[in-house]
């Protein structure tokens, strides 16, 4: 794993709970909240997380401001979200090297309310007990990545994405 660094955990509350929505900033083109995109069409976004614990830590969202994550969508709305958040997945489990993918959605009303869901690529190795929801503890900190490292895992994702959706069209011809 990378060196981390130390997380500021009241100021990220803080702006969680005070501050405005980071998808709608970060789809907004706030400069702000840039992050790396990943895929981006005009109905969702996948970016890799700012502050990430694990290396190829995605997050996927609808664009239009939702937050529940079936009651805001009608069910083929839901169902082509998570055919995005599928592939993306693949993609981040193709590019990063993995024992298991973690898939959750977090946030609440009080705070990160806009629905979105996390890929959380699990590398080899980990102990089991710093596994599972202590790997993403931010309070522990969070990667020390340059942005050129972030660039460049976000260029490895995108590239498999491409792959398994050029083999799902190939597909489709058969």
């Amino acid at each position: 794993m990378s060196e981390t660094r130390p997380f500021d955990l009241e100021r990220y509350v803080d702006r969680t709970l005070n501050g405005p929505c980071f998808i709608c900033e970060l789809i907004a083109d706030n400069p702000a909240y840039l992050h790396h995109i990943i895929f981006e069409n005009d109905r969702a976004v996948a970016f890799l997380d700012k502050y990430p614990t694990l290396v190829g830590y995605t997050l996927v969202a609808p664009k239009e401001h939702r937050e529940h994550f079936t009651g805001d969508f009608s069910r083929a709305e839901y169902l082509e979200l998570q055919e995005l958040i599928y592939r993306v997945a693949e993609a981040v489990r193709r590019a990063m090297s993995t024992e298991r993918i973690y898939l959750l959605s977090l946030g609440s009303q009080q705070g990160n309310s806009h629905v979105h869901w996390h890929i959380a690529p699990l590398p080899p190795g980990v102990p089991v007990l710093q596994q599972q929801l202590e790997v993403l503890r931010k309070e522990d900190g969070v990667l020390d990545l340059s942005e050129q490292e972030m660039a460049a895992v976000a260029a490895r994702i995108r590239q498999e994405l491409q792959v398994i959706e050029r083999e799902q069209q190939d597909s489709a011809h058969f």
